[in-house]
């Protein structure tokens, strides 16, 4: 007796001791999430990135100031002008909602952080938080040791760091997180049918509507799984608990959003959903009437349900395509017809295929982006078909989905980064699951010189979860009488079937047994690609992804580090030397930075929801001077800046993008014509070959006003373009129409006022005057 307390005392300590490891993993894993991104904070200072971030951030600074309910009642009259925005109907609230809750939750407990920290490190929180999901998403699927796998893969995986480094404030720092989380929780109700999981699940799509357009994957994404649990035979009423509370409660909370209202009904990405919630209604009742009725009259009323489904189907079909056919675009939004159809941007919506983030990733994206998940997700899908179940299902088909957006739109690696480190998770599990159970084996064969017992070199129980195990021991506990019978029953079969499953259980372990050098080299080669897996994880977020845009830097010769900090600059300048209901004009890139920064009424952001408003803009620039001061003055524009980046050789100026404005403005005013810009009718030049439209349009005279003479002095070479690598076609010409009142260190930002009146020619009026005073001698 002694001796069976003794051991069942240390199988319990054992237990405690696995749960406290698995727990610190977490919170070591949680922690390395957060601090990996910490790069950008650390390398540079506490500032907002890129773009689109600094609307988010100025948003959330009115929401601490002004108040939740004063958000969704904001018009906008800094933006767009001179229509300005209702900034509650046109923004997912999701992230802003979140940091101005930290926010107040700090405030209360008088922790006093200014609210640009608190959007500075929302993403890298975020990102640990997402780490835990994936945890447990993956421990549902295949157990504790693939979820902690899992868990650490989507903490540093680079394409997930690209979008959540610290000053990162943009929607997908929390809707990435909100994304696995609702897959988790769904898998979760799968599992245990709860009502409760159910309920949680519904609230975390919620929050995901809230948080990023992308919502629109999972309300697509759960009804192609679902058809294919129905396809498959596997549909139980865990199944349906999960899925219809999660497409009826979930979409009417969601049209109570105001940006996606009544589209939650009335888009034809929703229809999907709809569909399979009618066709799960008709398999469980058809799996109802198998139970109740004989064969003979189960195929009669068979006949007849899905004879009336058919036909109900069949009107309903029609009424949808009848609604349907009234859109242009059959009822989907162009970005959703752009994934379905990748040559559709390009043909019709400029707009969108001028957005880098939205053109398909090379191959070298993949490698850079996930690295050793490249190879080891592919062998996940085959793992997860080796032991098909529920989960493993939904997890193959998260898989294949993401892989083929993510093809489409570079952006969409995002999605793909989760999917890829659950796979990835559940391959490198199995192999080291199998690596360990043929060296236990090798070990006491070795030892004993006999043959290892069979149940030593089990490979695939050697991954089971004790808490599936808990699981099923309550409820064998739970079996009530009316089910002993029952119970019996399939007692016996499995007991004629034991035989069988011995034997194959018995192929599988000789299969699986390896010989020691064979594991010792495998375990070395997996430690190895582990480990540059990191090295590469950790440059990537050091080098790769944690540079703001708007502060750049360069090594020196000497290696000192060079800052370029022009945008700030230009943005101070705008700020403290312009009057406060200046109006500023430049492309749509820079609106938001230009309203958050500088505090100054833009034409044009980046939320590009009015076409014709940008095509304006990409008119004036696309103009020559004169004509261009025209629009400019009819819009009421004070002040015009363009980035430039030939004199350091900056890429991403606007004479990389000027194409990009032809076309634009090219789709709404027709004399526009992209073949006028380019020499030969082909060719994109800025040297003396370029056209002769092209040298005298607005863009060009803006970035190119006294360059020929600034390079000269700069690295004695005149008229040189850096980026373009060629003399410039035109040196020597003045502004009429426009005065440059700044222009920033490194020639990166070049403001200029818009002239009440054009600047006289003092040739012009020498020649009147000799004019003149001729005729008065005449």
């Amino acid at each position: 007796m002694a001796k069976g307390s003794d051991r069942k005392r240390r199988e319990k300590w054992a237990i405690y001791l696995g749960e406290a490891c698995k727990y610190l993993a977490l919170v070591c894993i949680a922690m390395l999430g957060f601090s990996i991104r910490l790069f950008s904070v650390i390398k540079y200072e506490s500032v907002i990135h890129e773009f689109d971030p600094y609307f988010n951030y100025r948003v959330t600074q009115f929401l601490t100031k002004e108040g939740f309910y004063d958000l969704w009642n904001w018009f906008d009259d800094r933006t767009w002008y001179p229509l300005g925005r209702v900034i509650g109907g046109t923004v997912y609230p999701g992230l802003i909602f979140t940091a101005g809750t930290m926010y107040k939750i700090l405030h209360f407990f008088n922790i006093p952080i200014h609210v640009q920290e608190v959007c500075v490190f929302t993403a890298p929180l975020f990102s640990a938080f997402c780490a835990l999901a994936c945890y447990g998403l993956v421990k549902e699927i295949r157990g504790v040791g693939a979820g902690l796998l899992a868990s650490a893969f989507v903490a540093c995986v680079p394409s997930y760091i690209s979008r959540s480094v610290a000053g990162s404030f943009d929607n997908e720092g929390v809707a990435i997180f909100a994304l696995v989380n609702v897959f988790y929780l769904f898998i979760k109700t799968v599992n245990t049918g709860s009502l409760f999981w159910a309920t949680m699940s519904v609230l975390g799509y919620l929050y995901m509507v809230m948080s990023w357009g992308g919502y629109s994957f999972i309300i697509n994404l759960l009804p192609i799984y679902c058809l294919t649990v129905i396809a498959s035979g596997k549909l139980n009423a865990r199944v349906y608990v999960a899925f219809a509370p999660l497409i009826i409660v979930g979409t009417l909370m969601s049209a109570s959003i105001p940006v996606v209202g009544f589209n939650a009904v009335l888009m034809s990405e929703h229809f999907g959903a709809f569909f399979t919630f009618a066709v799960l209604h008709a398999a469980l009742l058809v799996q109802y009437m198998r139970r109740m009725l004989p064969p003979r009259h189960f195929k009669v009323v068979v006949t007849m349900v899905l004879t009336g489904a058919a036909a109900a189907i069949g009107v309903g079909l029609a009424i949808v395509i009848a609604y349907v056919l009234r859109s242009p675009t059959l009822g989907w939004t162009g970005r959703s017809l752009s994934l379905l159809d990748p040559t559709y941007a390009g043909r019709f919506i400029p707009i969108i295929a001028s957005v880098s983030e939205h053109q398909p990733p090379s191959w070298t994206s993949y490698i850079m982006d996930l690295h050793i998940l490249v190879f080891f997700a592919p062998a996940g899908i085959i793992a997860c078909f080796s032991r098909s179940n529920l989960g493993t299902l939904f997890l193959i088909l998260y898989g294949v989905t993401a892989v083929y957006f993510s093809g489409v739109m570079v952006r969409l690696m995002l999605v793909l980064a989760p999917a890829a480190c659950c796979l990835g998770a559940v391959a490198i599990s199995d192999l080291l699951a199998t690596l360990a159970s043929s060296l236990k084996a090798g070990v006491r064969q070795a030892l004993s010189g006999k043959p290892a017992p069979e149940e030593s070199v089990d490979a695939v129980e050697a991954d089971t979860d004790a808490d599936a195990v808990a699981a099923a021991a309550a409820s064998a506990r739970s079996v009530t009488p009316a089910k002993a019978g029952k119970d019996k029953e399939d007692k016996s079969k499995e007991e004629k079937e034991k035989p069988k499953k011995k034997k194959k259980d018995e192929e599988a372990k000789s299969y699986y047994a390896l010989p020691i050098p064979a594991v010792l080299g495998l375990l070395a080669l997996l430690c190895t690609m582990l480990a540059m897996g990191v090295i590469h994880c950790v440059h990537a977020s050091a080098d790769m992804y944690s540079s703001p845009s708007i502060v750049l830097q360069s090594w020196r010769q000497d290696g000192s580090m060079h800052v370029f900090d022009d945008f700030r600059e230009a943005y101070a300048w705008l700020r403290h030397n312009t009057h406060r209901e200046a109006k500023v004009a430049s492309w749509w890139d820079y609106g938001y930075q230009t309203t958050a920064m500088a505090n100054r009424t833009v034409v044009v952001d980046n939320n590009t929801w009015n076409t014709t408003h940008i095509a304006t803009v990409g008119r004036a620039m696309s103009s020559p001077e004169y004509k261009a001061w025209q629009i400019y003055r009819s819009l009421d524009v004070d002040y015009v800046f363009v980035v430039f980046g030939g004199l350091v050789g900056y890429p991403s100026d606007d004479i990389n993008k000027f194409l990009w404005m032809v076309r634009i403005g090219g789709g709404v005013y027709p004399e526009i014509k992209e073949p006028d810009y380019l020499a030969n009718g082909n060719d994109y030049r800025v040297d003396a070959s370029a056209t002769k439209t092209m040298l005298n349009t607005l863009m060009y005279r803006l970035s190119y006003l006294d360059f020929a003479d600034e390079s000269q002095l700069s690295f004695g070479q005149r008229g040189l373009d850096r980026v373009r690598q060629t003399v410039i076609g035109k040196l020597n010409f003045k502004l009429t129409y426009f005065e440059e009142v700044f222009t920033s260190q490194h020639w990166m930002m070049r403001i200029y006022r818009v002239r009440d009146k054009p600047l006289r020619d003092p040739s012009q009026n020498i020649k009147a005057k000799r004019s003149a005073v001729k005729s008065k001698r005449a």
